[in-house]
């Protein structure tokens, strides 16, 4: 029998454990795709903040202490905090589903890149939105108001676990949306609601007992609170607590966005 030449085998993975080179590729994709529409990535959820801000400090106008700080303090912070949790949700699951519906995804899969090299990447992305987010803002609220800084490692600590849960989840959403409408349904009735019931404008010891309860199991609210913390130096529950739980839940959204990705759920057909 004729005995054809193996022309073409499958190599061995050159890269190491990890593809440095790579992940540093494709995040650099990520973070140069926002920047350039910097207007609506990055100036969008300021003009957003600062208009909340305007609108309910002079709607409330409420001259009293919240936690011990004036309100419009205690409002600032979570301001910027619900930013911070918006467009971190907001990056990954744009990335992802986009990519399905201009087909360019194909791209990312057919690099040499595991699945917890592109879940990371993405999501260290979504972060570094984020992150810059919060910077802007808290610079520009800072000639607004008289905003105080307790801790910066607290601030540090809440923004990026809370960027990278948030870019996690939203890393599956773009994996499940097959059309703008899901994504849509997604932010309206999930990622929106809880953010706003997390003791964004208010304090949680005002609300009734079942209510607390219920929000004390809410990690937004543990996302904002611990943010807020590091501004004021007070808060509504436990920043060890907040900070131990948010840290678990980080591992496990990442985990479940990994497997997702790499089963190819809604991505292989």
């Amino acid at each position: 029998m004729v005995e054809f030449e193996k022309k073409y085998e499958i190599g061995v993975r050159r890269f190491g454990y990890v593809n440095w080179i790579g992940v540093w590729t494709l995040y650099k994709k990520e973070i140069l795709r926002f920047l350039n529409v910097w207007i609506q990535t990055l100036l969008s959820p300021l003009i957003s903040s600062l208009l909340f801000l305007l609108v309910i400090s002079l709607a409330i106008n409420d001259k009293g202490n919240v936690l011990g700080v004036p309100f419009i303090n205690f409002l600032a912070p979570g301001l910027i905090a619900m930013q911070v949790i918006q467009q971190a949700f907001s990056h990954s699951s744009s990335s992802i589903m986009i990519g399905k519906i201009q087909g360019n995804i194909v791209d990312v899969l057919y690099a040499p890149l595991s699945a917890g090299e592109v879940t990371i990447a993405t999501i260290l992305a979504a972060s570094t939105r984020s992150i810059m987010i919060a910077t802007i803002s808290i610079i520009v609220f800072s000639f607004i108001i008289e905003l105080t800084i307790v801790s910066f490692t607290y601030i540090i600590i809440f923004t990026f676990l809370s960027s990278f849960i948030l870019g996690a989840v939203g890393f599956m959403a773009g994996l499940w949306a097959e059309k703008f409408d899901h994504m849509a349904s997604v932010t309206n009735f999930l990622i929106v609601p809880l953010s706003f019931l997390s003791g964004t404008f208010y304090s949680i010891d005002r609300l009734p007992s079942v209510l607390h309860k219920i929000s004390e199991l809410n990690p937004f609210f543990y996302m904002i609170d611990g943010f807020r913390y590091g501004f004021i130096g007070t808060s509504d529950g436990s920043i060890i607590y907040g900070i131990i739980y948010l840290t678990i839940l980080s591992f496990v959204t990442w985990y479940i966005a990994y497997l997702l990705y790499k089963r190819g759920y809604k991505i292989k057909f």
